[in-house]
């Protein structure tokens, strides 16, 4: 087809320009295609691991592809510098514009104090952009604000494990799901943390392909990439071990029956195993009994409720298992060390870092070691049997 010209000592072949390497690259490869432009709202203190984790793999497609995939910009409707809830700062351009280009995904970045955030500015803003038919994903806590937005109108949805209750109180007719991230159309949650990776990591495939998704999991290590419906929580406060499926299946059980907890029979029969079994498990597996473990998430139901809605005190501890306002206040402050009406701010605007205490492992360890001193002191008073 083509002339050898080898035989012409004297000939010299036309140079190949730049303009025909660029074209045979795009015929070739592919490349020259537009980056598809991602936006980021930030909202004050948001995450900035969940926001670092959606960043990287799309640094990273763009490393490893002939031409940038991804372009991204930080947005704001409250300052250019914003402070993440660890104290680093991100410089934003300002409110965002009016997006017109319909391939544009939108990230609104939530955490601490996101289920009281009101600003009517960014909430009209996200219902046009919704009604434009851009993609918008609602990333840990900002499920609050795209929910008041009506863009989870017959959407699923996901939130950070420990803001569900919360957030099903306030849109209870919203379909919420505990698990990594939804992808529903142009609608799309992440309960945050790690699970950024997950998701973005199934986005690049949807855009790329699965083999650049599994060379940017590669240089990030994340293996293996873990599916949409994977489960936030594994451990329940218990190492790092995977927790004993029976047991799961009664946490499960108990937290789906907060308001009106169950008895430890009635867990035992509706699992299929005997009272005994489940209370050996969970000594063995979580360090104390049904009842306690059932106590605690109680208390940390109401926590939630007490920062994440208005409801009463009185409502929270009927809403939370508690016959009595008396016992819930006192088991509230023995667990928390503070009173319910002191935890209506679990991060106050003047405080530098949040503070949530009265975590799960911290009540087990104390559980264990009341444990060890009990049983010192029975064995201290024991006669020497010698």
């Amino acid at each position: 087809m083509f002339d050898d010209f080898s035989h012409y000592p004297n000939f010299a072949p036309p140079t190949l320009g730049p303009v025909f390497f660029l074209i045979m690259r795009i015929f070739l490869i592919g490349g020259g295609s537009m980056a598809r432009n991602v936006v980021f709202l930030l909202l004050p203190r948001f995450n900035m691991m969940t926001l670092n984790a959606l960043l990287e793999p799309m640094r990273i497609a763009n490393y490893l592809s002939p031409d940038r995939v991804y372009d991204h910009v930080f947005y704001s409707f409250d300052n250019v510098e914003m402070t993440a809830s660890n104290g680093l700062t991100v410089r934003a351009e300002g409110p965002p514009p009016e997006i017109k280009d319909r391939e544009t995904r939108i990230f609104v970045m939530g955490s601490w104090g996101a289920w009281n955030y009101d600003n009517a500015a960014m909430i009209a803003w996200l219902r046009r952009h919704h009604r434009y038919g851009i993609s918008i994903c609602a990333v840990e806590t900002a499920s609050y604000i795209c929910a008041r937005a009506g863009v989870f109108n017959r959407k699923e949805t996901t939130v950070h494990w420990s803001c569900m209750v919360g957030f099903l109180e306030q849109y209870p007719e919203t379909e919420v799901k505990e698990q990594l991230f939804t992808i529903d159309g142009k609608v799309m949650s992440c309960a945050g943390g790690t699970a950024g990776f997950d998701l973005m990591l199934t986005l690049i495939q949807m855009d790329h392909g699965e083999r650049l998704a599994g060379e940017i999991s590669d240089q990030i290590m994340h293996h293996p990439v873990r599916p949409a419906a994977a489960p936030q929580r594994m451990t329940h406060g218990r190492g790092l071990e995977t927790v004993s499926y029976i047991v799961r299946d009664a946490i499960g059980l108990m937290e789906m029956n907060i308001s009106e907890p169950m008895t430890v029979p009635e867990v035992a029969d509706h699992i299929g195993v005997s009272q005994r079994k489940l209370e050996r498990l969970f000594k063995h597996t979580m360090g104390c009994s049904v009842v306690q473990y059932s106590l605690l998430m109680r208390l940390q139901h109401a926590r939630v409720l007490l920062i994440a809605t208005d409801m009463g005190v009185r409502q929270i501890a009927v809403a939370s298992g508690f016959n009595s306002l008396s016992h819930f206040a006192y088991a509230f402050k023995k667990c928390f060390e503070r009173r319910p009406s002191e935890y209506r701010q679990a991060w106050p605007e003047n405080d530098a870092s949040p503070s949530w205490p009265g975590t799960l492992s911290k009540f087990l360890d104390s559980l264990e070691r009341r444990t060890k001193l009990k049983h010192g002191v029975e064995n201290a008073m024991d006669p020497d049997p010698v």
